[in-house]
């Protein structure tokens, strides 16, 4: 079941920050979990190293730090190209 509820984290995670960052007609459903999953793990780091907790479950403040965490990693990914 955690794996299960990893991946819809991901998922929806991924597919607001793809909204965000106007890339969701350029990737599928599986890039918008990895885009969520990597984006949790960044905005956990970034979230805790600024003094906050970071992801703590599946709820509305861990879905904003995933969030957070892929809209930076869509950016450095455009600033890298």
């Amino acid at each position: 079941m955690n794996l299960l509820a990893l991946i819809l984290f991901g998922a929806l995670a991924g597919w607001i920050a793809s909204l965000i960052m106007k890339t969701d007609k350029r990737q599928g459903a599986l890039m918008n979990v990895l885009l969520g999953v990597v984006g949790a793990v960044i905005g956990g780091f970034i979230m805790n190293a600024l003094g906050y907790s970071g992801v703590t479950g599946f709820n509305l403040y861990s879905i904003l730090v995933a969030v957070f965490g892929a809209v930076v990693l869509v950016w450095v990914g455009r600033a890298i190209v």
